[in-house]
């Protein structure tokens, strides 16, 4: 590996730290944006058992807040709750703008570097058949290995850029997907936080937790105030 890299001459210095930096984005954002830390499945069921036994209180939401991303947006809606069905939307919208642009981070740099791997590999590419002919121009071809030379710096850069820009890609779109999943299952999720605080509706827990019943909110909405 490392004969192939100093082969590939000075362009493949970047395309090495390009695939070392998508590798440590994709374990990073793999770690933080699994499904279970984003939306945890027993969440909406606990906030509804503080609000019915008349336990949430400011170290409740605090602790809401820290759990996880879909908490976060919770414990927003609930601070304003008090204000009307209205603004405990709005509240919930805005928490989940600044959750989701969280959720995307370094995301953008993982694009970059599929999209300019393979750029920096055509470079290379050039630059090792202008080395080629520059060899046949000097020496004519008399010495083939100098001819060689410049075309294998061509195809490793080539190959290079390719193999680092298509898992980083992949990965690209699979994160943009995930997180669009996950936004969704969060949007339902605030939606039953809202009907419950303001009983609008009976909301059904059964997929979420299997042992809570579904239950009107009770009139007493200065517990989540």
């Amino acid at each position: 590996m490392w004969e192939l890299i100093k082969a590939g001459g000075l362009l493949m210095l970047p395309i090495v730290v390009a695939s070392m930096l998508a590798v440590a984005i994709v374990l990073e954002r793999a770690w933080t944006l699994r499904s279970s830390r984003v939306v945890p499945p027993d969440l909406l069921a606990r906030v509804w058992q503080w609000i019915r036994n008349n336990e949430l209180d400011a170290a409740k939401l605090k602790q809401l807040r820290a759990d996880s991303p879909l908490g976060e947006i919770l414990a927003a809606g609930l601070l304003n709750s008090k204000h009307g069905r209205d603004i405990m939307k709005e509240s919930i919208e805005e928490s989940a703008s600044h959750v989701i642009h969280d959720m995307e981070k370094y995301l953008s740099i993982l694009g970059t570097i599929a999209v300019i791997s393979p750029l920096l590999g055509l470079l290379g590419t050039v630059v090792g058949i202008i080395e080629a002919f520059m060899a046949v121009t000097s020496t004519g071809l008399n010495d083939p290995s100098m001819l060689a030379g410049g075309i294998s710096k061509a195809l490793i850069t080539t190959a290079g850029g390719i193999v680092v820009a298509i898992p980083a890609m992949v990965m690209h779109r699979w994160f943009t997907r995930h997180i669009q999943d996950v936004t969704v299952e969060m949007e339902q999720q605030a939606i039953k936080l809202v009907d419950i605080v303001h009983g609008d509706r009976e909301v059904d827990f059964q997929e979420r937790a299997p042992a809570a019943k579904p239950a009107r909110a009770p009139s007493a909405k200065g517990n989540v105030a």
